[in-house]
């Protein structure tokens, strides 16, 4: 296989890695490999170095030799790995004087300083521009060159633990491999929609089988983040329990069924469901409502009850993202009206993330950059001392 622009993507989470060939064909980026590797049990990098490092080996290899590729960096997205963020803000009193670059370095490099004292086992991989205040007034862009008495600049920091990343990294190299970057799953499939929405702020509420996930983004600026350890395997197992059918029988029943259409609502499940065991007449508006039963709870927990979401206006776009096919399927509506708070929030049902615009927007990140994320500043090698002073006193 001839490939114009091959880019090697390895996506690892708690769970598995997940290596992904993409290619350039006419300015449209198309995925043309896919394999999910799952993770050791322990989930620990330190604890499972050489299986992990084999992992990976083994199947860029591979990769290389079905492909015919042989590849020399990777971009890595990791999918939060008890990663975590920041938001904290710094000022400077200009006094009538205009806001210099110098500036702008002093506070990013004061706040790096304060955050990399306290998360001394965490390391930053994002630094985000979430807000610029000038005189006690909001501004758009960075305000270089304006004249005030008192600037502030509030940053949003993501960041992962230090030795993981530096065992990730070592497993690449290793792999004759050079990490071209490290970037967060939140922040691309953020970033993917602020690209297509024309949007600056939104909330995204990622629904799989085993796990649930909330994002927030302020002013194009990743600020919060939340991960859930249930997802909407729980319908099925409630449904199950209440109806006594099987697991695997109830997705099938959801399979062949579509208790989002009207018609079905007033129906029976099917005698032949019921197969060597004894026939029950059980409605579909039954798995319906404890469906929604359900989703309701689900609902409240990851967003309308959940206290770092109080601040929240209505109108603010929510987009919500439900992996399972069979939930869409037959729930779909249910979900729209627990999550909107009854229409009061405007939901948005989002696709899958795999497409051509998500790897899009991956690309560019990785080559271009993104317009509220902080340039790293260098930081001027000082004695502890002159940096406390530097900090509180300039």
């Amino acid at each position: 296989m001839k490939l114009d622009s091959p880019k090697l993507i390895v996506e690892i989470s708690d769970k598995n890695y997940i290596f992904i060939v993409v290619n350039s064909e006419d300015e449209k980026f198309k995925m043309v490999h896919k394999n999910e590797v799952i993770r050791s049990e322990n989930k620990s990098i330190i604890d499972n170095f050489e299986y992990e490092k084999e992992t990976v080996k083994k199947n860029i290899y591979s990769i290389e030799q079905k492909l015919g590729l042989t590849f020399k960096e990777v971009i890595i997205i990791v999918d939060n790995l008890n990663c975590s963020i920041i938001n904290i803000s710094g000022f400077k009193r200009l006094s009538g004087s205009q806001l210099t670059r110098e500036n702008i370095t002093y506070i990013l490099n004061s706040l790096k300083f304060i955050i990399n004292e306290s998360e001394k086992k965490k390391e930053i991989i994002h630094i985000f521009n979430s807000k610029y205040i000038l005189d006690k007034k909001k501004v758009t862009n960075l305000p270089i060159g304006l004249f005030g008495d008192f600037y502030s600049q509030e940053l949003s920091c993501f960041l992962i633990n230090k030795n993981f990343l530096k065992n990730l990294k070592s497993i690449f190299s290793q792999c004759n491999l050079k990490v071209n970057k490290v970037i967060s799953k939140s922040f691309v499939e953020g970033a993917n929609l602020i690209n297509n929405k024309n949007l600056e702020h939104f909330v995204k509420i990622k629904l799989n089988k085993d796990d649930a996930q909330l994002i927030f983004f302020e002013n194009s600026s990743l600020k919060f983040f939340q991960d859930f350890n249930f997802g909407t395997n729980t319908i099925i197992s409630d449904i199950s329990k209440v109806t006594g059918i099987e697991k695997k029988i109830v997705e099938k029943i959801l399979e062949e069924n579509d208790l989002n259409n009207k018609a079905s609502k007033d129906q029976f499940i099917d005698r032949n469901y019921f197969k060597n065991k004894n026939f029950r007449k059980i409605s579909k508006r039954l798995f319906i409502d404890i469906a929604n039963a359900r989703i309701s709870e689900i609902a409240e927990i990851i967003f309308l009850k959940n206290i770092n979401m109080n601040f929240l206006e209505y109108k603010i776009p929510i987009f919500l993202n439900i992996s399972d096919e069979l939930q869409r399927k037959n729930f779909l509506k249910n979900y729209e009206l627990n999550f909107s708070d009854k229409k009061k929030f405007n939901i948005e049902i989002s696709e899958n993330y795999e497409n051509e615009f998500f790897f899009a927007s991956l690309i560019n990140l990785v080559q271009y950059g993104w317009k509220r994320e902080a340039v790293p500043i260098i930081q001027e090698k000082k004695s502890f001392i002159a940096r406390f002073f530097n900090l509180f006193f300039d």
